[in-house]
Order: structure tokens, then sequence, then C-alpha cells
């Protein structure tokens, strides 16, 4: 019998996910009379996790897909997605080009050396680019003083025949905090104003929920939004929760009971024997550990769901296995389901918290080792 833990991946709330975010977009388009944006939904970093062949799947009403990895395109590409795929990084030496050219994708251009290597490219078609802005991240992108250089630089190519359309991008540090995207919008107002119509995407998953007016289309010029974790059903932000948006957890991770101690008051629980039991108390061994994607630094209190009943782990997590309190689910024994994150768990935010980080982490971190189950 395998170990029994797995993942289970649901397309019905990756669908469900994209479209409480065009909904969310739409109703922002009707408020400001303006017509909302297009959807590239993010699936870098093997769709946070979640496996790219399914992302096609799942976001197959998205108007494109954006990533990083070239060899991430191919496989969209093969798994029959027919739409834009934007490259978030753009690319990274002149083979990426003939790559880029045999399947038709676009490419984020940040620096001189990208538009160089474009010059000295013969596409068979043109590149379309999105043109990136550096606005204060200081991450990727032109400086707004080079920006308008650049941007000239890239109506040159147009002009030869190896560009297409030619964008404009920029990325926020700071719109899932009080410091908000006003600062940065400015700059990136000021920086592009007076350059000619192309495509504008300015919106991450923070932004596309807490300001999407500001990706609201007025007149002709497309714009573009990039959420990212919001569609896997995990919030962009500290303080509000994914459910308060209507989103599902996508990812669920669940294992079983493979163990049971009876222990008296004060005896220590694993490495380092950093719980003590209070009381006499039972202690349920669960099949997973970091060696799984589970944090490591996962403490004493962090949530866990036992046969339906809201639990804590205790203890210190092992590479194969942890410890939950099974005080709360006397009847809880051996092959007891638990479940550590997910539709019928914690949600990942909650653990990702206690645990002192993010749920992006924890998603992307899955482990190869842990079957996935790809549920309807």
């Amino acid at each position: 019998m395998p170990r029994p833990i797995h993942a289970s991946i649901s397309l019905a709330a990756l669908s469900h996910n994209l479209d409480v975010v065009r909904r969310h977009l739409d109703q922002a388009a009707r408020a400001a009379a303006g017509t909302a944006p297009s959807i590239w939904a993010v699936i870098k970093a093997n769709a946070y996790g979640h496996g790219i062949e399914t992302a096609v799947a799942g976001f197959s009403a998205a108007q494109g897909l954006a990533m990083l990895d070239l060899a991430e395109a191919v496989r969209c590409r093969e798994a029959g997605w027919g739409g834009p795929i934007l490259l978030l990084e753009g690319f990274f030496q002149p083979a990426d080009l003939e790559l880029i050219d045999r399947y038709h994708l676009s490419a984020t251009v940040h620096t001189r050396e990208q538009l160089d290597m474009l010059a000295h490219a013969r596409p068979s078609r043109r590149v379309d680019i999105m043109l990136k802005l550096n606005t204060g991240m200081n991450r990727l992108g032109f400086s707004p003083d080079a920006y308008g250089s650049a941007h000239a630089r890239a109506l040159q190519l147009r002009e030869q025949g190896c560009v297409g359309t030619i964008g404009k991008m920029t990325h926020f540090a700071c719109a899932d905090g009080a410091q908000g995207v006003a600062g940065q919008m400015q700059v990136f107002r000021h920086a592009t104003r007076g350059l000619a119509d192309g495509p504008v995407s300015v919106c991450n998953s923070a932004a596309t929920l807490r300001y999407p007016e500001i990706a609201v289309a007025h007149g002709s010029q497309a714009h573009w939004v990039r959420p990212g974790i919001c569609l896997y059903g995990a919030s962009p932000f500290d303080d509000v929760a994914a459910a308060s948006f209507g989103l599902r957890p996508v990812m669920s991770l669940r294992s079983q009971i493979i163990g049971v101690q009876d222990l008296p008051a004060g005896a220590e629980v694993g490495y380092g024997a950093t719980f003590r039991a209070p009381r006499p108390m039972r202690v349920g061994v669960v099949a997973c550990g970091y060696a799984d994607g589970y944090p490591r630094h996962a403490g004493t209190g962090t949530p866990v769901m036992v046969g339906g009943v809201r639990t804590r782990l205790v203890g210190r997590v092992s590479m194969d296995m942890l410890m939950v309190d099974l005080d709360p689910v006397p009847a809880a024994g051996i092959g007891m389901p638990v479940s550590l994150w997910g539709h019928d768990g914690p949600s990942v935010d909650e653990v990702a918290q206690a645990a002192g980080t993010i749920g992006y982490e924890l998603l992307c971190a899955l482990a190869p080792r842990v079957p996935v189950r790809r549920e309807p």
C-alpha cells in the first residue's frame, strides 16, 4: 500500500477563481464606464505547484497565460493552448528567440541587452513585447529616465520588422499594503505620457483585487491584468482571507494518522523536545513532513483538521512525520483522515501564517514524492 498522503487539485476551483476575478473586473468597468481588461493567468513555477497542464485546462477561459520558463511555455502549446503567452522575464540569450518565434510567444523586455538581441534576430513573424518600466520596486525594468529612449528603440525595431506590438508594463511592490500603488502609478503615467498606444499591464493579484479601476480601459488602448496567487485560492493579503472574495482553495493536502501515543503529563514530543504535554494527552502521528513540502518551521499551534475536527500541530515537524493533538478528537485512531490544508481543512494561508511565511511558498514547495490527483 502506498504511503497515505496525497494532494488533490480541483479544476472546478481553478475555473471558479478565474470567473471571480473576471466578475470583479467587469464590475469595476461598469462603475467606471470603461472596458474590462483582459486576463493573463499567471502559471509560473509549475502553476504555483499545481501543474502546467492542469492550469491550461482550468484557465481555458483566460485571454492569455503568463510564466517565466520557456520549457513551460512550450508545454502549454503542446497541451493545446493557442492563445497569447507572455514570458514575464523575457529571454536570456539569442537562441531563446528561436523558440519564441517557433511557438509564437510574447516577451517582456526590461534591458538594453534584450533590445540588442532583438535587433540581431530574424524572426519569421514579429515578436510582441511588453516594455517594462521600473517604477520603484527596483527589480526588473528600465528606469523612468531611460524608458523613453528604450521605447523609441523598440519603435525602430518595429519598423525593421522584428517587433510587433509594444506594450507598457510595471510591477507593484506594495499593492497588498498601506503604501498602495498611487506613487508607482504616478511614475508610470509620467514616464509613459505621450508614447504611442499599446497594451498596458500593471496589476498583479493584489492590485487586481484592491485597485481594479486602474486596469479599466478607456479608449482604444488595451489593458491586461496578471493575477497569480488569487487564482489558486490563496490570498495576496496578510489581513484579508481569500474566502472573503469568494475564492476557493484549489490544492488540498491530505494524509492519515499512522500512529498514536498516550502521553503522561510532562512527556516531550519530537526532535528537540520543543513540546511538553501539560497534562495526560493523546498525540497522533501524521504521514507528512518537510520532505513532502510541509514547512519545518511550522510550530505548535499550527492548525490541522483530523476527522473533520480542528486541532493543532505539536512539537517539531520531522522529515516524514508531524504530530497533532488528538484531545479534541477522542475517537481518532490509526487511519483517521487528516487535512493539512485545503477545502476540507485550514486554508493554506492560515498554515503559512503560523509558519511565518506565505501561502505562495507552501503551494510551490509541494514535493515531487507527493502523489497528485486531478479532480474535475
